[in-house]
């Protein structure tokens, strides 16, 4: 590697002692290689157009043989060959040595910014035909192979640079996902919904059963967390007057790392004012099968050799029943007995952690182990225990139990949602629970947010509310089976050779 770095480096000494580059300051392409190709695509064999064109991009491969030679160029839109004539070039360039400079000094991995006309070659590869050639910035280390790619996945997610410039598929998934991501403010806003931005930082981190990040403010000598969660600040919001609300951002949760998470994230997390759990779950099956259709051009897609078909209505099913058809084991019947269904889980194989103290979160356990992997479809699992749901309200018929509901896809939550507690005096009960958890080691309960609770106390209209993982959404749109593949920079450990 260093031998090579170094004749790549004499290249660019070679390249600024003849004026051209190595690093140019700017360059104006007048197309892009699919325009070319779009534009040109009923042109001949062996036929030239004698229109003008210019156009940059990144040297992937390099033939010469003799007085021609062939480079593939490619830009953000797709590659392109340039057809490299030793007399077309010294006839534009008056320089006898153009010819031998490109072929000498230019290698795959370098910028280079061309301009010629268009040609297709007797064997109808489209081509430009290049007059004079620009160096725009060398590249002192060598592309990986381009046939192998990068075959450690690893370093895959560590110069995540290499490999969009080996793996087509790379930078197709991470345009699918911006363009998902403004298809998605685009259908809110068209329904009037207004994106406001809450903080970052938080005195109190609030809104999910997550383990913050902790920073220090020194000005004010003040100890703050990354957001878990938009959702207290956005039900502020909905107190203050603003009947729809939503933000699509980043948020930060001290956990594992695995094919699901990843602990800096997105999600969008949607309020509506007047709405109730099942109006959420019709604006879910509506946005995500538009966003679906946009990006997919079909609500059936093809996820891990499954068909997926996202088409309202999507089916809905109570915790209970799943968990009763998966297990055999219906909770309702136990009354509270904890032991006799610990008991029973133990009989059906199933695991019983420790803090599982309630039926309620037995019953969590139940669908996690047993159901949650199964449901492909899109499922509505609606109807959570209390215990687990401390921000939803309670069921207005099933005792125990609050208005929520959690989209399964593909094995995986995908969006979660509740008719919002908007009872002050029922949701501080609730939240001083959650701190007699935390006090007893569940760092991940909820803490008690004084200011959300007096916000409540000033009066919040009913309201639903709804998040969607944006990271699991576009792994599902572009058949990724990990978080990994869809954040551009996800979280590694420092590999050998960090600082």
């Amino acid at each position: 590697m260093s031998d090579l770095r170094e004749t790549r480096l004499e290249k660019a000494k070679a390249l600024k002692a003849i004026g051209n580059g190595p690093y140019a300051l700017r360059y104006e392409p007048t197309h892009s290689a699919a325009k070319l190709k779009l534009d040109h695509q009923d042109l001949p064999n062996g036929q030239e157009k004698d229109i003008a064109v210019c156009i940059a991009g990144r040297i992937i491969s390099r033939r010469v043989m003799g007085k021609l030679a062939f480079f593939t160029l490619a830009d953000e839109t797709g590659s392109i060959q340039l057809f490299i004539e030793k007399a077309t070039l010294e006839k534009f360039s008056n320089s006898s040595d153009s010819f031998k400079q490109i072929s000498d000094l230019v290698d795959s991995g370098d910028w280079l910014g061309v301009r010629g006309i268009v040609k297709r070659t007797d064997r109808g590869e489209l081509s430009v035909k290049v007059h004079s050639w620009e160096m725009l910035s060398k590249s002192l280390q060598p592309l990986p192979d381009k046939w192998h790619g990068l075959a450690d996945i690893e370093k895959r997610y560590r110069q995540r640079y290499l490999d969009l410039i080996v793996n087509p598929n790379s930078r197709k998934t991470f345009r699918s996902r911006a363009l998902m991501v403004s298809a998605i403010r685009r259908w809110l806003d068209e329904r009037d919904f207004l994106e406001i931005e809450t903080p970052v930082l938080q005195s109190e981190a609030g809104g999910a059963e997550a383990r913050p990040f902790i920073t220090h403010h020194n000005t004010l000598d003040l100890p703050l967390y990354l957001r878990i969660a938009t959702e207290l600040h956005l039900k502020r919001l909905v107190v203050g007057g603003f009947h729809k609300v939503y933000e699509l951002g980043r948020i930060f949760r001290n956990e594992g790392i695995s094919t699901r998470h990843n602990p800096e994230f997105t999600s969008v997390e949607i309020y509506k004012a007047f709405a109730d759990y099942t109006d959420m779950m019709e604006l879910t099956e509506e946005l995500i099968s538009s966003i679906c259709l946009k990006i997919c051009g079909s609500t059936k897609i093809n996820y891990q050799g499954q068909e997926i078909d996202l088409t309202p209505p999507w089916k809905k099913e109570t915790m209970h029943d799943l968990v009763f058809k998966s297990t055999g084991i219906d909770f309702r019947k136990f009354d509270q007995d904890i032991n006799e269904a610990k008991a029973e889980m133990i009989k059906n194989n199933l695991l019983v952690p420790e803090n599982a103290d309630s039926i309620g979160r037995l019953l969590n356990e139940a669908f996690e182990q047993k159901v949650e992997a199964n449901l492909i479809q899109p499922t509505f699992v609606i109807d959570y225990p209390i215990e687990i749901s401390p921000l939803a309200r309670k069921h207005r018929s099933q005792e125990g139990m609050v208005e929520r509901f959690e989209l399964f896809i593909a094995g995986r939550e995908t969006a979660n949602a509740f008719s919002e507690l908007i009872d002050p005096i029922d949701q501080r009960e609730r939240l001083v629970l959650q701190q007699f958890r935390r006090q007893a080691g569940d760092l991940e309960a909820h803490v008690i947010d004084e200011d959300f609770i007096n916000a409540l106390e000033v009066g919040m209209p009913p309201t639903g509310g709804l998040g969607i993982g944006i990271d699991r959404l576009i792994m599902l749109l572009t058949d990724s089976s990990s978080i990994r593949d869809v954040i551009a920079f996800p979280l590694l450990k420092p590999g050998s050779g960090s600082q």
